[in-house]
């Protein structure tokens, strides 16, 4: 759809001027090239259109159901649970899944218009820091810290219910959990709104249908610091997530061994704990194998654009961010079902039914090894006569 590289206002070079024309002649279209006004395109290498616009529609729809279908299930579970620790994570696992329906909606409209507008308008007679390309980066940052910031805080939540329950108790409140909640979106305010204070900058990111931070071309220190916090808070909360859920989940392995549940209580405490800690392991699973790529790829290709050595390998590191933001809106669709699987009733059905298959085997070996034995009897006692 778009056979032209992508030119913006900040790595530009007026085209080279045949001997025989004159500045009179091609003065006026080299200042449009350079002020990033075109009114006609130039001849460039042929570059891969982008996706299909019915893949992104189609993923877009499994998005929303997805996550309209996980608020249902949510909803229900706060209505019907109102223990402090249940209702808390609840309160959390909620904000997070709305979280992502408002990420996977509002950006991939934008995506979308941009998609529809592609055919028409090339990348040139776009401005590198119009409007809608300011808003969908800002969205992109906005969107993508949330999520990482949520599950770090739901996993250190769940960390402190498991291994210090009284403690937990104490300081955990339904109202410093919305202010903890108010806290986390703030901050990824902050961190997206930096552009627009000279930290970084978004601009079009190829195939020229999204925006993002600047990680190739002319970058400036700016930039080179903006996508260094940028992936420095996002890894650095999937780290902390990793290191919370490890803790829970051997704790509670400890606990199921040594028998400490008795009473029927403990019992339904220890399984709710084991379906939280379950359903932030698959988050934190879905969003390491989502996020983690476009958090490198960003790094790498700042750092290798800033220094200079990039060279020949610009087109694979397009090719790269390309996969992993395609990677990162993946999060958005798989992450609800993390708890429309992961639920209890899920998970205890999966159970039995484990347990009844791995019954089966046993009680056929057993049967086996009876007639087996039995058989081999019989022959002795034949051979015997």
């Amino acid at each position: 759809m778009l056979a032209m590289q992508h030119y913006n206002s900040s790595g530009l070079a007026a085209p080279h001027l045949l001997p025989n024309q004159t500045w009179g002649v091609e003065r006026v279209p080299a200042m449009a090239w350079t002020a990033n006004i075109t009114t006609e395109r130039p001849m460039s290498p042929p570059m891969s259109p982008p996706s299909n616009p019915t893949a992104a529609g189609l993923s877009m729809t499994l998005g929303i159901l997805s996550n309209i279908v996980a608020l249902v299930i949510l909803a229900k579970a706060y209505a019907r649970l109102r223990r402090r620790s249940k209702a808390t994570f609840l309160l959390f696992a909620s904000s997070l899944v709305a979280t992502d329906f408002a990420g996977h909606v509002i950006p991939g409209a934008l995506v979308l218009r941009l998609y529809s507008a592609g055919a028409a308008t090339g990348p040139l007679s776009r401005a590198a820091t119009d409007a809608p390309c300011q808003f969908l980066g800002g969205s992109m940052v906005f969107f993508g810290l949330c999520p990482l910031f949520l599950g770090c805080a739901m996993a250190a939540e769940r960390c402190l219910g498991v291994t210090q329950p009284l403690l937990h108790a104490s300081l955990v409140t339904t109202a410093r959990t919305k202010m903890a909640l108010a806290l986390i979106w703030l901050l990824a305010l902050f961190v997206a709104l930096l552009p627009f204070f000279r930290l970084g900058a978004y601009t079009y990111q190829y195939p020229w249908t999204w925006c993002f931070i600047r990680v190739l071309g002319e970058t400036q220190e700016t930039d080179v610091a903006f996508v260094m916090l940028f992936s420095g808070l996002g890894l650095a909360s999937l780290t902390v997530a990793l290191v919370c859920n490890t803790i829970s989940g051997v704790t509670l392995v400890l606990a199921r061994m040594r028998k400490k549940c008795k009473t029927c209580y403990r019992r339904s405490a220890k399984s709710h704990d084991i379906e939280m800690v379950a359903q932030l392991v698959g988050i934190m699973i879905t969003s390491c194998i989502c996020w983690s790529p476009l958090l490198i790829f960003g790094l790498m290709s700042v750092t290798r654009s800033y220094s200079g050595s990039i060279g020949s390998d610009q087109d694979t590191y397009r090719k790269l961010m390309v996969m992993g933001v395609r990677l990162a809106s993946w999060n958005q669709i798989l992450d609800p079902w993390v708890y429309i699987l992961l639920r209890r009733a899920v998970l205890r059905k999966i159970y039995r039914i484990t347990k009844s298959r791995a019954s089966f085997k046993n009680s056929t070996f057993r049967h086996w090894d009876i007639s087996s034995f039995q058989n081999s009897e019989k022959i002795n006692t034949v051979n015997r006569i």
